[in-house]
């Protein structure tokens, strides 16, 4: 007997009708010897529609004082999310218990909107678990210190399903989706797109934290530190597919040294059209200053992606650094009256019409030439590269957003990723 965790996305849970499928298939699983534990989004579009809500309310940039309702408001959707789903386990005939996060309890710090898990006690789940329950936890939330309900911020239902499944030293954790597995790249974007039988924690952790949207950044970054079992697969598979075959679907998010690892040089194309550019012009090129312009960001709680500092010209430089969009207003806001006056630089310009666009790949370890061949490739179709920013598995280019398709179905096809591996 195995214990299992099922995550299960807003599209999954969209409907009464799919919520019953959900149930069908989790009570398999039970039925089959395994002990489940399930960890359901809210309904597609709930969380939006609730926020949307709150910012008819109150239409300005929100205070912390602000952001301690949004979550509370926020948590609900996925509280009714886990109501419906242990009733129609009920329904089929399953023991099913509901917990929110507060009362497992999923512990985390105070970040409203953007919270870490510090802690899961898991003694109440595995009593549960001991009788014979299915139990059904809400992903995205938690609570602080101070007995505030928090979310972990958008995409937070796979940290959560992660988190539960390494408290609980989970045997696997199952991530249900609207899509089959980890692709290549956007089959939208790209029809030759390949889904990959399996890929390392590494690779998944630089695809999801450069645009990809098949999981949350930080739930990989989850199951990579405590080893978790991980797979992506459909949810709209049929509920009575084989339970060996389902096992074996989807993409196995695994270790670098496993064997059976596809072996390439560039594994994916990631892409993010979420991310502004913020130039901080005239600089003093001065031992400090970059702390000085990201020391208040960071403070913040604003998120850096690329930075780059020119060259000095009579002891001035420009400085720039990407942020989310979502960050983009408040940033300009902080730096031109709070970073200008300190500094002494000259002005702040930003652009949000950019885009990133990356190659990721552990084979790029052990192969020269790559970056180059990009970079070539881009420069053929007549894009120019604002920004670049490189690891040991991955190079990203910042770029115009108008270009981006372009890059991404040409980079595609430069390096063969619509061939299957060797």
């Amino acid at each position: 007997m195995a214990l299992i965790v099922h995550k299960y996305g807003g599209t999954s849970m969209g409907s009464t009708e799919r919520i019953r499928n959900v149930a069908k298939r989790v009570a398999k699983w039970a039925r089959a010897g395994h002990q489940m534990v399930v960890v359901p989004s809210a309904m597609s579009g709930e969380t939006n529609r609730l926020l949307g809500l709150a910012k008819e309310l109150s239409p300005a940039s929100p205070t912390t004082a602000v952001d301690r309702e949004l979550d509370m408001i926020a948590s609900t959707g996925e509280q009714v999310s886990v109501g419906l789903l242990s009733i129609a386990l009920q329904a089929e005939g399953m023991q099913a218990v509901s917990y929110a996060g507060w009362q497992v309890p999923v512990q985390t710090d105070s970040s409203f909107t953007k919270a870490r898990i510090q802690s899961i006690d898991d003694a109440r789940v595995r009593a549960d678990l001991a009788q014979g329950k299915v139990v059904v936890i809400t992903g995205f939330q938690g609570i602080d210190a101070d007995g505030h309900i928090t979310t972990l911020g958008r995409g937070g239902s796979d940290t959560s399903a992660v988190a539960v499944a390494a408290a609980m030293k989970a045997d696997e954790c199952l991530i249900y989706t609207d899509v089959d597995g980890v692709y290549t790249t956007d089959p939208r974007i790209v029809p030759d797109a390949r889904r990959l039988h399996t890929i390392s924690f590494e690779e998944m952790l630089e695809m999801a934290s450069l645009g990809s949207k098949v999981l949350q950044i930080r739930s990989v970054e989850f199951a990579g530190k405590y080893r978790v079992p991980l797979r992506v697969l459909s949810s709209f598979t049929p509920w009575d597919i084989d339970i060996t075959e389902e096992s074996r679907s989807g993409t196995l998010i695994t270790f670098e040294e496993d064997e059976k690892m596809e072996q390439a040089v560039v594994s994916g194309i990631a892409f993010n059209r979420d991310e502004a550019k913020i130039t901080v012009m005239g600089v003093p090129d001065k031992p400090g200053i970059a702390y000085q312009i990201l020391g208040p960001v960071a403070d913040a709680n604003i998120d850096v992606d690329v930075i780059i500092q020119n060259i000095s010209h009579e002891g001035k430089t420009d400085f720039s650094f990407t942020v989310h969009r979502n960050d983009y207003t408040r940033t300009m806001e902080l730096l031109k009256n709070t970073v200008l006056p300190q500094t002494g630089a000259a002005q702040v310009m930003g652009d949000t019409k950019i885009c990133k666009v990356s190659i990721v790949g552990i084979g790029m370890r052990s192969h020269v030439g790559v970056a180059s061949k990009m970079f070539r490739c881009l420069s053929e179709e007549g894009i120019n590269i604002q920004m670049i920013t490189t690891s040991e598995i991955k190079t990203s280019v910042v770029i115009d957003e108008k270009y981006m398709e372009l890059a991404v179905r040409s980079l595609h096809k430069a390096f063969d990723l619509e061939q299957p591996a060797a």
